[in-house]
Formats: C-alpha cells, structure tokens, sequence
C-alpha cells in the first residue's frame, strides 16, 4: 500500500507494531511509567521558588508566611520528586534487573530527601552567581534584576539542581533537568559539569559545557563559548568510551570571551584571559593572555584573507 492507501486503523497498527516496547514507545506494558517532563518543569519551578522566595511562585510572600509556604511546598517536592526518581531508575532498569529490584522506592525516597537538603548550600551558591552577575556586568541595575532578568542564573539554578542529583547517581532526571534550561535559555550545560562559586555567563546563548568539564571560582564566560571535547575514544565494538575525563578544567579567575572553542582535557590557568573566536587545544598558563593574531586583524581590516 502507498501512504494514501493507509486508513487510521492501519496507521494506529503500524504505530503500535513498530513502537512497542522500543525507543519510540513511552514503556512496556508491564514497565512502571516514564518519567514526566510536565511534573519535573514542576518540581524544579517550585524549587525556584522556594530558592527565590517572592522571585518566582507567589508575589505576596512576606517573611511571617515564608516558613509555611517553603516547608509546604518542600513537602509536596519531595514526593513528587521522589516518584520521579522511581521512574527514572526504572527507565534504565532491564526487565531482569528490575525483577530483582526491591529497594528502588524507599532509595528514591531517600534521594529525594538528599535533594532538598542540599538546598541551603545551592541557595549559597546562587546568591554569589548573583553577586557575579550583577559585579560583572555595568548594564545591572540591581541584583534582583538579575534574578529576574538573567538567563546565567535561570540556567544556573538548573544546573545546581540537576548537579546534585548527578552526584548521588539519580538516573535520566538530572538530564531532564538541564535541557529545560538548555530550551528556555540557550545554555547548554552538562549535569556532570563542576562549577565553583561566583560563575557568569554573560548573555549566554550558545554556550556549552560539557560533562567532565571542571569550572574553579570567580570565572566569567560569554556567549558561544564551548569547552568540549577534543575526540571520542571508542572500545569493543567501536561503541564510545563512557565517562572518560575529556573536557577543559578551567581554573580560578579566569575570563574568556565569545565565540571562543576550548576542546579536550586541557588546562586553562589561573587569571588567564582567552580572547574571542580563538580555537585552543593546548593548556594556557596562568595569567596568560590568548587573542587573535594582530597578522590576522590587519589582513581583515586590508580586505585580505588569511
């Protein structure tokens, strides 16, 4: 039959047929559901909330209701989140495996408990984003503006969130979490990623961080910025090589500017600057300066190629 010939019946078959139990099917019938992308934007608005109280969710908080809508709110978080965790760990879980799993619920209860007690120390690192933001940027009127205003910090609180559900092993919802930022705001951001404190990212479309990437403190970037990696190792089978240290360690103090690409496991030292639309594969020394060639600017600025 062409497509024409198909009626709903034989589209709904096919669907069925060529989706069941595969990459296109939401879960086996026997499997618990996945994951929701609708209750995790949730989960993580809600969170915002409770780190910005009066930012986000309701306006009319004032400091005598704040206990009672952050522990309410952290309340249903955790149980919400908890199911979420269930069902991710169940997501990656085989058929075999699962049938020997007896402790997924009570351990997904108990990393949703690990979350919300991290919150004080993202909250902390947060406030110092914050900070940066509005220290490393003249046009910032105020820090709540960049509170409200700032994609960094909109993807920054992701990205903490998600971290440290990264670091207690949590499966697929960190990175649910991170491509919500990555859709709302440009930046795309590893889960895995490390990231110290007082970190900008200035207007931040485009930039990407990859997952073994390790940011030190009081470190500024700018849009389009990649820190990559270099090349993929692959193994048996000609199958790529999980978890393999190959993205920069970026170390304190250190500013690069946009468009500028950093691939592979190199070093860029304390107080370096690495100027715009360079490409590097090499460590740079602290307090070094990285830049276009002057040959190259004048040959632009001649009307010559390079």
């Amino acid at each position: 039959m062409t497509n024409g010939d198909y009626s709903l019946a034989d589209v709904v078959a096919l669907l069925v047929e060529s989706g069941a139990c595969g990459a296109g099917h939401k879960a086996c019938a026997d499997e618990t559901p996945m994951p929701s992308v609708e209750i995790l934007s949730d989960i993580v608005e809600s969170l915002r909330s409770v780190l910005f109280p009066g930012y986000f969710g309701p306006s009319d908080v004032t400091p005598d209701t704040m206990p009672y809508y952050i522990g309410s709110t952290l309340d249903r978080v955790e149980r919400l989140l908890a199911e979420q965790i269930n069902r991710g760990y169940c997501f990656v879980c085989d058929k075999e495996r699962r049938e020997r799993c007896h402790d997924c619920e009570q351990r997904s209860k108990d990393m949703a408990r690990k979350l919300i007690q991290t919150l004080p120390e993202i909250r902390r690192l947060l406030l110092l984003d914050v900070e940066a933001a509005y220290d490393g940027d003249p046009a910032a009127k105020t820090h709540g503006e960049t509170v409200f205003c700032y994609p960094s910090i909109r993807a920054l609180t992701n990205h903490r969130i998600a971290h440290e559900l990264y670091k207690l092993e949590v499966d697929i919802i960190p990175r649910i979490i991170s491509e919500m930022a990555h859709s709302d705001t440009g930046i795309d951001i590893h889960p895995g990623a490390t990231i110290g404190e007082r970190f900008f990212i200035d207007h931040g479309t485009g930039t990407v961080i990859g997952e073994t990437c390790i940011i030190g403190d009081n470190v500024r970037i700018y849009q389009g910025v990649t820190l990559g990696a270099k090349s993929f190792p692959k193994g048996d089978g000609d199958r790529l090589i999980k978890g393999l240290p190959r993205h920069p360690i970026v170390e304190d103090n250190v500013i690069i500017y946009a468009q500028a690409t950093i691939l592979g496991r190199v070093i860029i030292g304390r107080n370096a600057v690495i100027g715009g639309n360079v490409w590097i594969t090499r460590d740079v020394p602290g307090g070094a300066q990285v830049m276009q060639s002057r040959a190259t600017r004048q040959s632009f600025e001649q009307g010559g190629g390079i």
